[in-house]
């Protein structure tokens, strides 16, 4: 069967006129360009570095090339070398337009008013000075001066400049990495993986509304705001016990035939923001899904089921003996067996089956994880942008569908903005829900926006630990623990290069997990080590940048390197609140001491396993730290390969090496804002609790002081759950969906026999 493309995504228009001043948009390209610069030779017409390009010798750009090809599998060479290295961000329009979207669409107003605030400084002479050491604005420099300048940043004493010069050379990496003309072919990265088919997926029906200035009216007996993993079990349920349900959520479905969509634009479709969430202080980076299946439609198939010891934290310390019972390991079990959970039959990439290796030699403790694929032969690496075979058993391949098939009705594009109650009763009741819908952009006919009142006379709220508070707070609810209490799962990255050829993009994400490390505190505290997602603008962004020409080498090694991340279970918590201006969620978080010392734990028992296991470089996530590199190439002296081997060269002499680069490690450090933080999994928000004062909702998920309202999503998990948190959520709302039945049913007992 020949192979089948993707179909296109459309995106919204690009924002209206130029956001940026030309100053502003020149200074800011010259940023970009300095990240990713224009390199070429030296010649009689190019006699030394400028504004647009970095010139090298021909003895530099021989000894590059050399090393290139002396270490890449199929490296590029003459021409495709040549035109790979010339390629300046700023040229490409693909480029212009994705960091405006970034920039000016997803990130919140105050961070744009305080990056045109720098941008407009660089450009001023006074400011300059201050903020480069030369009274020459910031573009007019060299790419050489405009390196050392980044790099003071990095270096500063002043966080502010810290976090500068993390976002700007993340952005640059990140946006050039998605829209590059080149990238993809010199690495050998396949846009479109081999043998692509979609596979069948359920076809929902969704409720249109006609155009129109009025309100649109809807009535349900229960809605369910959110389609993720909390949501699609309690819409299964309650549907499957005769209920009216109709489920809602302010993203779109996209059908296996659009997946796996691009880098570029996957991340716009299917994520919360554009990809991430940027804590306010900078120091960690937040994904978070945003489409129909929520965070189950692109996350990476490990099914993890709740642990003893957080069991028995939730039931001893936060008095919710519910967790240690029969019933939620019923629960457990139940979920997990709709969507086929086994790790029989795994096969593991290169990646994977370094870390089984490294740690079963180091007699650690490591299994294969199981994965919800019923069975299949799943071997995706790109699930993190839609599962094309459909064979990974999220919310829209089982849960939602069931639910269709037991009568419950969808909406997608609504945005419930709060939820309407009945104050005349003796306790606040919640009758329905308010907000505006917006057709699906890709049908392709004229937009439609109206704004919707759904009666109901019960409400789920499933939004995620993101949302779900912020519906909560523009309800005027009064709780104080709306929003507090965010657990997060943040990680630190290890990425390791393999003299062979490893393809990274091929087979499952993440197959084994290593959890010597889990409980460093005695109380359930600790960090797992896991493989990370290869897709080239994740692995490739998380690279230490310290010059352009280093990270375009560098980028070139990306067939024969693996990602891995070291995972903690945080004890310290942050918040979500609303940001003023727009009204989505904010962030507020950084990973405690506490956190991050095993966080680096975990960051160093990866870096060994990939040593022992004969990696040739091993790169820690830490601006500053060199990687450790076990055979330098002293004819190309890139930055980080400026460690000149021993005389002797006995595998004693790298061991010996490897140790004391280990000690440079730990000196160094994970402290925020310069290290590089990020996380996948949100959880807590409107955490469950045994009484009103410590929480949100109650072990049955009813939000205290309320009638008729409900939150059943990773919100109320009562901390970190340590593992990937769907399994946790699902079984927690399948209990609460099923008690929401009994409870109904009671009532529907007590009103007949008082008739």
């Amino acid at each position: 069967m020949a192979n089948s493309t993707p179909l296109p995504t459309r995106l919204a228009p690009p924002p209206d006129g130029q956001p940026f001043s030309t100053a502003q948009w020149t200074t800011l390209l010259s940023i970009m360009d300095t990240v990713v610069p224009s390199v070429g030779k030296i010649t009689s017409h190019r006699l030394g570095d400028d504004q647009s390009r970095q010139l090298v010798t021909e003895v530099e750009y021989s000894a590059l090339e050399n090393h290139v090809l002396e270490r890449v599998t199929d490296a590029p060479r003459g021409h495709d070398l040549e035109a790979y290295l010339e390629e300046r961000p700023s040229s490409n329009k693909d480029f212009n337009e994705l960091l405006l979207r970034t920039l000016v669409v997803y990130s919140p107003p105050s961070m744009q008013a305080s990056l045109k605030a720098v941008l407009s400084t660089l450009n001023t002479r006074a400011g300059s000075l201050v903020l480069t050491g030369s009274i020459t604005p910031f573009y007019l420099q060299s790419i050489a001066n405009r390196t050392s300048i980044l790099n003071a940043w990095r270096t500063s004493r002043f966080a502010s400049l810290q976090v500068l010069f993390k976002q700007m050379t993340l952005l640059g990496k990140n946006t050039w990495i998605k829209t590059s003309p080149t990238v993809y072919r010199m690495i050998g990265y396949p846009e479109v993986p081999p043998d692509h088919q979609p596979g069948n997926q359920y076809e929902f029906q969704f409720l249109q509304l006609p155009p129109g200035s009025d309100t649109a009216n809807i009535t349900t007996e229960i809605l369910i705001i959110g389609s993720g993993c909390g949501a699609g079990v309690c819409a299964k349920n309650l549907a499957e016990s005769g209920h009216s349900v109709l489920v809602v959520d302010k993203s779109y479905h996209f059908t296996s035939s659009y997946f796996p969509m691009s880098e570029s634009t996957g991340f716009q479709q299917l994520f919360e923001n554009g990809g991430t969430i940027q804590s306010d202080d900078g120091s960690i980076a937040v994904m978070a899904g945003a489409t129909w299946g929520g965070g189950g439609t692109i996350n990476w198939s490990v099914s993890l089921q709740t642990q003893d010891f957080v069991r028995k934290e939730w039931a001893e310390e936060k008095g919710l003996e519910f967790f240690t019972s029969e019933k939620f390991q019923e629960s457990l079990d139940r979920v997990c067996e709709r969507m086929g959970v086994t790790a029989d039959g795994l096969r593991h990439n290169h990646g994977n089956r370094v870390l089984m290796e490294a740690s079963r030699r180091l007699g650690a403790h490591v299994k294969a994880a199981p994965q919800n694929i019923a069975g299949g032969d799943h071997l995706c690496g790109r699930c993190t942008l839609g599962c094309a075979s459909a064979e990974k058993q999220g919310p829209a391949i089982t849960w939602l569908p069931d639910a269709a098939k037991a009568g419950a009705t969808f909406m997608e594009g609504l945005q419930v903005d709060h939820l309407l109650f009945d104050d005349s009763k003796s306790q606040k009741t919640v009758i329905g829900a308010k907000g505006v819908w917006t057709s699906n952009p890709q049908s392709g006919k004229d937009k439609v926006t109206r704004e919707v009142v759904i009666h109901a006379k019960k409400v789920i709220v499933s939004c995620g630990s993101l949302w779900s508070p912020i519906v909560l707070l523009n309800s005027n609810l009064k709780n104080k623990h709306i929003g507090q209490n965010l657990h997060l799962h943040p990680v630190n990255f290890v990425t390791a290069v393999h003299k062979s050829d490893v393809r990274p993009w091929e087979g499952p994400i993440l197959t084994v997990v290593d959890s010597s490390l889990e409980n460093l505190d005695g109380h359930g505290h600790g960090t797992k080590l896991e493989a990370s997602c290869m897709l080239p603008s994740l692995a490739l962004s998380f690279l230490n940048w310290s010059t352009g020409l280093d990270f375009k080498a560098q980028v070139l090694k990306y067939r024969h390197s693996n990602s891995y991340i070291s995972l903690t279970r945080d004890r310290d918590p942050g918040c979500v609140y609303r940001d003023p201006q727009t009204g989505k969620p904010r962030i507020r978080y950084t990973p405690s001491n506490f956190d991050r010392r095993h966080t680096m734990e975990g960051v160093i028992a990866l870096a060994t396993r990939n040593f022992i296991c004969g990696a040739e470089e091993i790169h820690v996530g830490f601006p500053g730290v060199q990687p450790f590199v076990r055979n330098p190439d002293p004819s190309f002296p890139l930055s980080f390969e400026s460690q000149s081997p021993s005389p002797a060269q006995g595998e004693e002499d790298v061991n010996v090496r490897f140790s004391a680069w280990l000690s440079k490690v730990k000196s160094a450090g994970n402290a925020p804002p310069a290290a590089t933080f990020a996380s996948a999994h949100q959880m807590g928000t409107n955490r469950m609790s045994s009484k009103p004062s410590l929480g949100v909702v109650d072990v049955k998920g009813r939000v205290w002081g309320t009638e008729g309202l409900y939150v059943a999503d990773a919100s109320v998990l009562p901390s970190a759950s340590g593992v990937n948190p769907m399994v946790t959520t699902m079984a927690i709302c399948d209990w609460i969906s099923r008690e929401m039945v009994h409870d109904l049913k009671r009532k529907q007992r007590l009103a007949a026999t008082k008739l």
